[in-house]
């Protein structure tokens, strides 16, 4: 189960580490991270870096993965930490950041959603300004860096700049492989060399779907009790339309 908003009156309520996130999340099944960030993020979950951090980068470029990676490492440490994803507060951020007091570590994700909405920008000003005083840590991701980003307020931009900058970038064809290695020795499948290229050249090759069709392939393996083998492969995703000629 993926963490949710926080309620308007409260904390999200406290599940097993487990549930909240998934073993998928974590900084170890990372690939491909800018220089520096994992570091730089297992610094700020353990509370031993004060430098916040803002992740740019395109969608699908894995900025969620570490968002969630960050708090599943501070709460396992110890430390009360919260994810939220700025899509879902639009429009009531006030609300959604004011739940978020006491909490130790806040990622904050996709900052784009609420760019050019005023309130929405004042309210995260005001946050920073609150957590800054409370030495919360906080994650920034969105796929602008801040000057780029279309907000409104400039006082929210100069506040976003000052905080550490990375940039994640989209896996090649390597980094896919290997995402696609390591997500399937997470599950103890065995995915052979020719299954993973199968997959490259006659699926859709954007990596969230990828690792989807690695779970609808898991589910088909359990259930036929076959192996994943490319003749296999290819029963499966063509007859759900999901192969390429």
């Amino acid at each position: 189960m993926s963490p949710t908003v926080p309620p308007a009156g409260g904390l999200t309520p406290q599940l097993p580490l487990a549930l909240r996130y998934s073993p998928d999340q974590r900084f170890d099944s990372y690939i491909g991270a800018p220089p520096g960030a994992l570091e730089h993020l297992r610094a700020l979950a353990l509370g031993k870096q004060n430098d916040w951090l803002y992740l740019a980068g395109a969608a699908r470029t894995g900025k969620t993965h570490l968002a969630l990676a960050l708090c599943a490492e501070a709460e396992q440490a110890g430390r009360r930490a919260t994810y939220l994803p700025l899509m879902a507060a639009s429009g009531r951020m006030h609300d959604a950041l004011t739940a978020l007091h006491g909490q130790d570590v806040v990622a904050l994700d996709g900052l784009e959603a609420i760019a050019g909405q005023r309130e929405d920008e004042v309210a995260l000003f005001d946050f920073h300004n609150r957590a800054r005083a409370a030495g919360t840590t906080v994650l920034y991701t969105a796929r602008e860096v801040p000057a780029e980003l279309g907000l409104v307020l400039p006082d929210l931009r100069s506040r976003l700049s000052q905080c550490a900058q990375m940039v994640s970038s989209p896996l090649d064809d390597a980094g896919r492989r290997d995402v696609l290695r390591e997500r399937a020795q997470r599950r103890g499948l065995v995915l052979e060399d020719a299954a993973i290229e199968w997959l490259l050249t006659r699926t859709d090759r954007d990596l969230g779907r990828l690792v989807a069709l690695l779970d609808q392939l898991d589910r088909a393996s359990l259930a036929a009790q076959r192996r994943i083998t490319v003749p296999f492969l290819r029963s499966v995703l063509e007859a759900s339309g999901q192969a390429r000629s």
